[in-house]
């Protein structure tokens, strides 16, 4: 079996065999040869070996190696490689979940991804309807083009797509931030006080003027606020102690929590239901808008700074130096233009159930799936959560 090529890519196909990697590694070392790369996996009992290896001319490794194949009930192939790789821009993951993700939807990514001229390294099941995708992009290839695709395929799809940049700090992660309403409790505060008020209308007319970019952010806040005036405190208290949590939002901080993750509640709402919710999951730090309250009673006033899309992004700043967490290791989760700001600041931006335009500015985006789906976006399967629960 002589060989006229140095580099090999041999493949090993068969039952799992537990003293077939001792033996063809031993093998290796004794024939000189150099071991570049290797790669196993199985599944159900199966398993698929392949080693890179770099031989010396003469070729009797190649021999070896088929006897000791043949004597573990094994099949062994191999063919020359050429020396050395095309250059890539770097190494990427897609991550695909959702409530049903099979075949189908695996078809239509990896559609996406070869159409873009990427290479599927590598596949994981993290979890029932999650999967993880490793991709080599070439170097002349755009990762925005790609993110595009996916997140173009996502948007008129049932399931979610999210491509990052496989590197350092993609699993170093150290500070999560949230927006609060429609983020991590499933509804908007200012909207239940003003039904409560029977201002609902007169609240409804000025966020939309403000979505229409009329007024700025802080002069809506302090319109709508001041319409809640003569408000009893207690429908405030009453509301914060009953938010609805979005659907994952418990799951996702305990896992966060037991991982040693810091993390905070970034609000444009109001304290006493960020107050109340630090408490429910065990935040690290709350920050919110102060309603000033005389005689027990609302009088339609902010006390101190407004928390606006710019504080926002001041305070995920300001905790990280704090707590000597670099930007790089910060994801922020949002679903509204007010959180653009400290989505771009953080190193992963996460837009959760967003507006079209927030959605295409973000990092990731989260659509058809809970908050917990965070943790597939971190490389968590279903085994590492089990060890969390």
């Amino acid at each position: 079996m002589a060989a006229p090529f140095e580099e090999v890519l041999v493949t090993v196909t068969g039952r799992q065999e537990p003293a077939l990697l001792p033996a063809l590694t031993g093998i290796l070392a004794t024939c000189g040869a150099a071991l570049l790369d290797v790669e196993q996996v199985s599944i159900r009992g199966r398993s698929l070996l392949g080693l890179l290896v770099r031989l010396p001319k003469e070729g009797r490794c190649l021999t070896e190696l088929a006897r000791a194949a043949a004597e573990h009930g094994v099949e062994l192939d191999f063919e020359p490689v050429e020396a050395g790789r095309p250059a890539v821009r770097g190494r990427h993951v897609v991550t695909a979940f959702g409530a049903s993700v099979g075949a189908p939807e695996l078809r239509a990514v990896a559609e996406v991804i070869v159409g873009h001229g990427a290479v599927v390294e590598s596949i994981t099941r993290l979890a029932e309807g999650a999967f993880e995708l490793h991709l080599a992009l070439p170097a002349d290839r755009d990762p925005k083009a790609l993110r595009r695709a996916l997140l173009e395929l996502a948007m008129r799809s049932s399931f979610d797509v999210a491509l990052q940049a496989e590197g350092l700090y993609r699993r170093a992660k150290r500070l999560v931030v949230f927006d609060m309403d429609s983020t991590l409790i499933r509804i908007e505060v200012i909207d239940e006080l003003a039904r409560a008020h029977g201002v609902v209308d007169r609240v409804a007319a000025i966020t939309e003027r403000a979505m229409q970019g009329e007024m700025d952010y802080d002069e809506s806040l302090r319109q709508r606020v001041a319409l809640l005036a003569g408000l009893d405190v207690g429908v405030l208290k009453t509301i914060a102690s009953n938010l609805p949590l979005t659907e994952g939002a418990e799951r996702l901080v305990r896992a966060l929590r037991r991982l040693g993750y810091k993390v905070a509640v970034l609000s444009g709402g109001f304290s006493v239901a960020a107050s109340a919710l630090k408490d429910r999951l065990g935040l690290d730090e709350a920050h919110s808008n102060v309603l000033e309250v005389k005689g027990g009673k609302l009088t339609g006033a902010v006390v101190g700074r407004i928390v606006n899309a710019e504080r926002k992004a001041e305070l995920l700043e300001e905790i990280a130096m704090r707590e000597g967490i670099l930007l790089d290791q910060v994801i922020a989760v949002g679903d509204g233009a007010n959180d653009l700001l400290m989505l771009q600041k953080a190193g992963l931006g996460i837009a959760f159930r967003a507006k079209p335009r927030l959605r295409e500015a973000a990092d990731l985006s989260i659509s058809a799936a809970g908050l917990d789906a965070i943790l597939y976006l971190l490389g968590l399967g279903e085994r590492e959560l089990g060890e969390i629960r």
